[in-house]
């Protein structure tokens, strides 16, 4: 039985996979186009998409903009049919700037978390571009929704629920992921709950991405049972030969002991998972004083941070393992090798479809 394609709107992905959007660079041109090849949809990160450009260090605002343009044009010219998205942290200095060139570019999708997109609504008006916001719980879920409702007569066109296994920055205290007690399985069916209530309240279809965690096929077909119309899925993707990250990122995941994945506390301000390496642990020893501020943050000092974030998420995309932070999911140490996007996206829907029907 094939697994239902994912509807929104007027988008109609294949298959029910969205790939997540991860920075700096690790999810570029190349996996987005890869995976909306394969009927998923395929998403870019745009934090801090410009660092290769000439002029980063000294013109980073401009160079992250010209470079989601730059990304954006590479993967619809590599696929032309493909759904391709765009993940924007809240958090960033240069959100508006970098939505604006992502409906200029004509990306179908902004996939927004890392904070409440609550001025996304606005940011958009007047084009076809498709919105959803990352949420964490029922109670988020119905916030955002309210709130874009009351204030611009906007529904959103998918949310995305991100559990507390996730990779990168998760939207959770950290009592919360030490716990245990907060599980995908247990907040998916809220957030179903309150989209629900506005489905039918304004006779739209607002489809629910599980995300955080899931792994195989068998996951995939889980979380569509329980009612998701979609996953989202990040870590496996980065171990592809697709991915626009080093060989030596990669094989990082490869390499990577379940022991080796901490809970750690971000200079964003917010807990983030990762692989505990040199970089990590020095950093826990002592502060490692940015040389430069890029002004990424909105809410990052560069007096008091403890690191740069940017500098250490573009040591890891460039391969300089041991100056980096390596954000992975809970799962990465069952990565045991890199493949190509068309055989995991293979190997994901075949296990799906078969779990699907029993």
């Amino acid at each position: 039985m094939r697994l239902p394609p994912l509807i929104i709107g007027d988008l109609k992905a294949d298959v029910p996979i969205i790939q997540g959007g991860m920075g700096v660079g690790i999810s570029g041109y190349r996996l987005a186009q890869a995976v909306a090849n394969e009927g998923g949809i395929g998403v870019i990160s745009g934090v801090q998409i410009g660092y290769r450009e000439p002029d980063f260090e000294t013109n980073t605002k401009d160079a992250n903009v010209r470079a989601i343009r730059k990304e954006l044009r590479k993967a619809r010219e590599m696929s032309p049919k493909g759904i391709l998205g765009v993940n924007i942290m809240v958090a960033v200095s240069d959100y508006d700037e970098m939505v604006k060139a992502c409906i200029e570019e004509k990306a179908d999708i902004i996939i927004s978390g890392a904070g409440l997109p609550l001025t996304l609504p606005k940011l958009v008006e007047g084009s076809s571009i498709k919105i959803a916001p990352i949420v964490s719980s029922g109670k988020a879920a119905s916030l955002m929704i309210r709130h874009w409702f009351k204030k611009y007569s906007r529904l959103p066109d998918l949310v995305v629920v991100e559990g507390p296994k996730a990779g990168g920055h998760l939207g959770f205290h950290l009592e919360q992921l030490t716990s245990g007690k907060e599980t995908l399985e247990n907040i998916i069916p809220d957030v179903i709950k309150v989209v629900k209530s506005f489905e039918e309240k304004y006779n739209k279809k607002i489809p629910v991405a599980a995300a955080g965690g899931i792994f195989t096929g068998t996951d995939i077909a889980h979380f569509l049972k329980m009612g998701a119309s979609a996953v989202q899925m990040g870590t496996r993707f980065a171990a592809t030969e697709e991915c626009d990250a080093d060989i030596a990122y990669k094989n990082a995941y490869v390499n990577a002991q379940e022991k080796d994945i901490k809970i750690i506390k971000s200079p964003v301000g917010l807990p983030g998972r990762a692989i505990k390496n040199k970089f990590i642990k020095k950093a826990e020893d002592h502060r490692i004083a940015p040389v430069k501020c890029y002004k990424c943050l909105k809410k990052c000092n560069p007096k008091d941070t403890p690191y740069c974030i940017s500098r250490a998420l573009i040591n890891a995309v460039k391969g300089n393992l041991d100056e980096a932070l390596i954000f992975v999911g809970s799962n990465a140490y069952r990565v045991d090798r890199i493949m190509k996007v068309k055989e995991l996206m293979e190997e994901l829907i075949s296990e799906a479809e078969k779990a699907y029907i029993n």
